[in-house]
Order: C-alpha cells, then structure tokens, then sequence
C-alpha cells in the first residue's frame, strides 16, 4: 500500500497533543501547524487515526495544490483533477471551504466555483453529472485557500470526529467529545488513580476519561466515516484495523465518578454512558460538588467543566469561591483541573492555579486551570520531604 500525505484538524492549543497521539500510533513525518498536524501514512493507517485520534476533528488527504487568485484561477485549478478516479457520474459529493485569503471574501461562492468546475468536468466528459448531497454525500471534498495557495482534499472522516456516536442526550452546556478529550490528556489523565468529574452534566469527560483508562479506540462506537463511500474502501483491511486496536485495550483498576446536582443530568449521563459500553467503568449519582468530600484514600484526578453562566443563571462571585473552598477543605491529595471563559471569575476561588492554558470552546476564550490541593498543608508537605 501506497503512503500519502495526511492532515489532521483539531482546536487550538490541542496541536502538541494530538501529533504525540499520531507518534504513538505510528505516524510518519508529523509536523505541527495551526489547529492541525500533517502526517504520512497509507489508507490503513487512515482508517487506525479516524477511529483512534481522540483530539482529532477530522482526517484530509490531499489530493491536489495550486495557486488561485480569483475565480477563474480556482475554476482551472479545480478542473485540472481527474475527478472520475473519485467520484461515479452516479454518486453525490459536497464541497466545504475554509478561507484565509484576501483573494477571495465568500466561502459560499468559492464553493459554489468549485462545484461548476466538478460538474462541468462531468457533462463534458459523460453528457451527465453526479449530485450534490449535502447530508450523505457520496464524497466530501474539502477546499482550503490560505492566501493565493489552494489545497484539495478528501474528508475521509464526514461528520466532526467529535460525534464519537454515543451521545444520545446532552443537556443545556454539553462539552464537545474532542475538547472534553484534549483537556483530560492536558491535564496528564492516563487510568493510574481514582477519577472524579464533579459537575458532570451529559458526562462527557466521564465516557472519555474512562475510553483513556482503558485505551478504548475514541470512535469505536461511530455510526459511518466518510471513507466507507469511497471507490477504494476496503472493508477487509478496516476489519482486521478495529480488532487489532480492540486487543490493546486494559483494564481499568481505580474508580471513576460523576456528580451532578441535576436529577435529569444525571439521568442523560448514565443513558450516554450505557451508550458507549462503559457502565461497568463510570458511577455516576446525584450530588452537590459543594455538600461533597473526597471518598478515596489515594491521590485523586478531578477534571469538570463549571458553568460559565453564558447559559446558566448562577451568581458567579459566590459560586467559584465555594470551588474554591469545597477543595480546600474537603478534597487533599486532588489535582483539580477545570476549565472556564470566566476568567474575571477566577479570582474568587482563592486559591492559586499551578497551570494556566489558553483554550477556546466554540467561539469563547477560556483558561483551563491546574489547582494542587496537598495532604496537610503545603508547608508540611514541603518540610517532610526535607527530613527524609
């Protein structure tokens, strides 16, 4: 099999972490970019990131580069592909543009270019042309111009690899699966110790915390990729990649739990944790994180995602200092990490952040804060290693 070129898309600030991911699993020639990593592998490879990657978004495999000023400099470039090696006069495709060019100010119309010089390319060729399909096209095609410089891709992944395929409900903040990923590896999460998500709405962090743990495959449990459309699928090969990825799989010897004060949060939890097969891995229950202590002897991994009342209607002041208070009274031996766009806020959990990392959910900014919370007080700590 033949080795190509790769690029995987993920958010900013996730770059470092996923081109680790793509070493462990055996990538060549990774290299960082912008929210992306590029890689070589061949299509079998393609098939282990799109169902491994837990910080991916989506996996492109370029197929064509030109330069493109205006529209009729895009519409040759386009049309310079040979797309029957792609895509029957019988199939559908669908084409996205991403656009960091002063060359062109619409993505609209740069799609719209692009799909006359696909078409024309057709009835010219075969007097017939394939459709658009926008929800199942048979091809995604996927135009990148950053400035005069235009990259054509396949999207071998379709939908956002965030849609891992268990989440049935989520209630009114749902953290993305990819975000909710990239956070627990930031935070150094890797299955070595107890794992407690305190405000665990749909429990996200929960199924991927516990999907980490046990080196479960991130998108075992997604319904298609978009590369089972395309004329060169082999089912075979994609078959003999998912029981490979299933036999390295681990058990899992610590506890994982999710609290939530929401009696219909907690149920949509346990639904979407069922969903992904993890049940016997995740407790969740009912619980008021403030009304809480610590329930394990060892050290103890806390990631959550508190409102940020964007949506919620709660008094910030006095909520982030009982964060605040709740670990320092109640919670020794935690490494607390969560994740906020109130960065006003964080002021009032009085305690100071050991790690402070820029992220964006969606559109907000936000800090994603590393609090250390020692058995005793920190002094203590700090004069017992001295008399050792």
């Amino acid at each position: 099999m033949k080795d190509f070129k790769m690029v995987a898309k993920t958010f900013f600030g996730f770059e470092e972490i996923l081109a680790k991911e793509l070493q462990v699993l055996g990538a060549q020639k990774v290299e960082q970019g912008t929210r992306m990593v590029s890689f070589v592998g061949d299509t079998g490879f393609m098939y282990k990131a799109n169902l491994s990657l837990r910080t991916a978004l989506k996996i492109l495999k370029p197929i064509h580069h030109f330069r493109a000023v205006n529209e009729l400099s895009l519409y040759k470039g386009i049309q310079s592909i040979d797309w029957s090696q792609y895509l029957s006069v019988h199939q559908s495709f669908v084409v996205d543009v991403t656009l960091h060019s002063d060359y062109f100010s619409h993505s609209q119309f740069a799609a719209l270019k692009t799909k006359d010089a696909i078409v024309d390319q057709y009835r010219d060729r075969f007097g017939k042309r394939p459709n658009i399909n926008k929800d199942f096209p048979d091809l995604r095609i996927n135009v990148h111009i950053q400035n005069d410089q235009c990259t054509v891709s396949l999207d071998s992944s379709g939908d956002s690899l965030h849609h891992r395929g268990y989440k049935t409900a989520t209630n009114i903040a749902p953290i993305n699966e990819v975000l909710a990923a990239g956070m627990l590896l930031l935070s150094g999460w890797d299955g070595q110790g107890d794992f407690l998500d305190p405000m665990c709405g749909s429990g996200t962090l929960l199924a991927e915390a516990a999907m980490i743990a046990c080196n479960i495959p991130a998108n075992i449990n997604r319904k298609e990729f978009a590369f089972e459309r395309w004329n060169d699928w082999d089912n075979e090969l994609f078959d003999q990649i998912m029981n490979s990825l299933m036999k390295k799989t681990r058990e899992f010897h610590y506890t994982i739990k999710g609290y939530d004060k929401a009696p219909s949060a907690v149920m949509k939890a346990k639904d979407n944790i069922r969903n992904a097969n993890l049940d016997e891995y995740v407790s969740i229950s009912q619980a008021n994180f403030f009304e809480t202590e610590k329930e394990t002897r060892g050290p103890l991994h806390m990631v959550f995602n508190p409102p940020y009342g964007e949506r919620l209607d709660i008094e910030m002041e006095r909520f982030y200092r009982e964060i605040g208070d709740t670990l320092k009274q109640h919670y020794p031996g935690t490494n607390a990490w969560f994740i906020t766009a109130n960065i006003e806020a964080l002021k009032f959990v009085g305690l100071k952040p050991s790690r402070k990392i820029k992220l964006f959910n969606g559109k907000l900014e936000t800090r994603f804060v590393k609090y250390e919370m020692y058995e005793g007080s920190k002094r203590t700590k700090f004069q017992n290693n001295d008399n050792h």
